[in-house]
């Protein structure tokens, strides 16, 4: 187990101070369980040889307050070990988003969204079980049989033996059999759940288009086979489970008969009572319900462990290279356009992506210099740099060279407030299930009614949101009931709204009809004042007059055209 799997389950771990008093409390509840079942065995064999009452009392007043400590302490012990887990759940859950926001966009770039769901929801989840169904179960069984021996061995020496022998056979077993007949379905479970999730995740998103090419059909098989596999893998853990629950009773009822065996002797010598003896046979009884949920709680640590492991994978612990990494902590404050922005021998790159040819979308020695209110277009082939420009620009990637604003290091700036300088709208923009309004307040959450409508006319937009209801229509998942052009303006709208000085178009007629996307582009151009600059990417020939300049952009170098 590596030291970042180790840091991960130490994290899920609350404090002593905070866990202590679970801990007590489930050692409460299991002592009452077994002083109640012995001092329950003792009073009904003392009572059968008919003594007079008084001798009874103090076991009559014992069975009464087991029997109550015992339901209390296990409320104790539910309210004060799941208080102390899911509070230090919900700091764990908040660190792996901290250590995620460093590698948005650019790092998650090729997760699988199922299966990074999957990391931050399921596999987080999991990890509460570390204190609640290993550590507490393990420390209350463990210290409780070891109390139950000692006990025991007062009464019984032979006795005692055989329940620690027992013991020692059932932790064995649930160790051996859990091990070889349920490890395999464990460790199987989660990526299963991770590859229904994106089966699931396919299917609904890309409804449409699945339907339109009839391979609808085929994705639900593919989310049913899916389902299936993670069915499967539940029932073979269910059934290891089950099986190693079933060894350990048939040894909690082998120790109740080889204590009686072993005991019996004493009995037929004198020097051991009848009340007695029904304590050390019945007392092993109540010691295996309390060493019970150690085959579950080993099963628990198997899967909370690669549970750990699939979250170490899913989010580094270091930055990947190509990423922007020791940044200044943010100011809020955006830092001045001044003369412009001006790059000088910028080199960058993605992060590493096993499946994917390492030069591709690579800058090499790009020099480019924007002006305040300049228009620049930038075109090039796919794979030739332009959206790694476009994300060196706002600095979701790193790079080498010299990156200026109003003659100030881009490194010197923190990435959220340099975003406030420079804004991206994106290739495929993402809109929120949420209505218009919702989507447009996202940028500018104190934007007037009047606002909101001003931008909306600006972008072409005004007359359609007139048509669907108004500004609390909502615009689907994902923007799925708005077009690709629509989708790029209502975009467009938040960031005139956010009032970037420089504004980066990504492809803004991606995914729009041929015929429509030289009107799209000189709409959403008219629609930005003419004092903001504007960098335009496009891998298509665009109307002439749009841009003040044009530079091309292949095999990650720049020339002006």
């Amino acid at each position: 187990m590596n030291a970042r799997v180790r840091g991960i389950l130490s994290s899920a771990m609350p404090s002593r101070r905070r866990f202590a008093p679970a801990v007590l409390s489930g050692f409460g509840t299991a002592a009452s369980s077994i002083a109640l079942l012995a001092a329950s065995a003792w009073l009904i064999a003392r009572a059968a040889e008919q003594p007079l009452v008084m001798y009874l009392s103090m076991a009559v007043v014992g069975v009464r307050a087991f029997a109550l400590s015992r339901g209390v302490f296990r409320y104790l012990e539910r309210l004060t070990g799941h208080d102390a887990a899911l509070h230090q759940l919900a700091g764990v859950r908040a660190d792996l988003v901290r250590d995620l926001v460093p590698l948005a966009p650019d790092g998650l770039a090729r997760s699988r969204r199922g299966g990074l769901l999957s990391s931050v929801v399921d596999d987080v989840e999991e990890l509460q079980n570390l204190p609640l169904r290993v550590v507490l179960p393990l420390t209350v069984a463990a210290v409780t049989s070891v109390a139950a021996v000692i006990f025991t061995a007062f009464v019984s020496w032979r006795a005692a033996l055989v329940l620690l022998a027992c013991l020692a056979a059932a932790f064995g077993l649930a160790v051996v059999v859990g091990w070889a007949a349920g490890a395999r379905a464990e460790r199987s479970i989660a990526p299963l759940r991770a590859a229904v999730a994106d089966a699931v995740h396919d299917l609904l998103t890309n409804l449409d288009v699945l339907t339109a090419y009839g391979a609808l059909d085929a994705a639900t098989e593919r989310v049913r086979r899916a389902d299936a596999a993670l069915r499967r893998a539940v029932v073979r853990r269910g059934g290891a489970q089950g099986l190693t629950s079933g060894a350990v009773s048939v040894l909690a009822g082998s120790a109740s008969l080889l204590a009686l065996l072993a005991a019996a002797p004493a009995v037929a010598g004198g020097s051991l009572s009848g009340p007695g003896l029904a304590v050390v046979v019945l007392l092993p009884m109540a010691v295996f319900e309390v060493f019970g949920p150690v085959p579950l709680a080993l099963a628990s640590w198997r899967q909370v462990r690669a549970a750990a492991e699939r979250i170490a994978e899913a989010v580094p612990e270091t930055v990947p290279d190509g990423l922007p990494r020791d940044e200044p902590p943010a100011t809020d404050e955006a830092p001045a356009l001044g003369a412009g922005i001006e790059l000088r021998g910028i080199r960058a790159h993605w992060p590493a992506r096993g499946d994917t040819d390492a030069d591709s979308g690579r800058l090499d020695a790009v020099d480019l210099r924007v002006d305040p209110g300049e228009r620049v277009l930038v075109t090039g082939p796919s794979g030739a740099g332009k959206t790694t420009l476009a994300h060196v620009l706002t600095r979701f990637l790193d790079y080498e060279g010299s990156y200026r604003i109003g003659g100030r290091e881009a490194r010197e700036i923190a990435g959220d407030d340099l975003r406030r300088t420079i804004g991206l709208v994106e290739q495929s923009p993402y809109l929120f299930d949420e209505s218009i309004r919702q989507n447009l307040l996202f940028a500018h959450e104190t934007a007037t009614e009047e606002e909101l409508w001003a931008a909306l006319d600006r972008v072409g937009l005004a007359d359609w949101t007139r048509e669907r209801g108004g500004l609390d229509a909502a615009v689907g998942d994902r923007g799925g009931l708005v077009s690709g052009g629509q989708a790029q303006r209502l975009a467009l709208a938040r960031a005139i709204l956010r009032a970037f000085p420089v504004l980066v178009l990504d492809e803004p007629t991606a995914g729009v009809d041929p015929a429509a996307s030289d009107a799209l582009l000189r709409d959403l151009l008219g629609a930005v004042d003419r004092e903001r600059s504007v960098v335009v990417i496009s891998h298509v020939e665009v109307p002439a007059g749009l841009a003040d300049r044009e530079v091309r952009l292949e095999n990650g170098r720049l020339a002006a055209v």
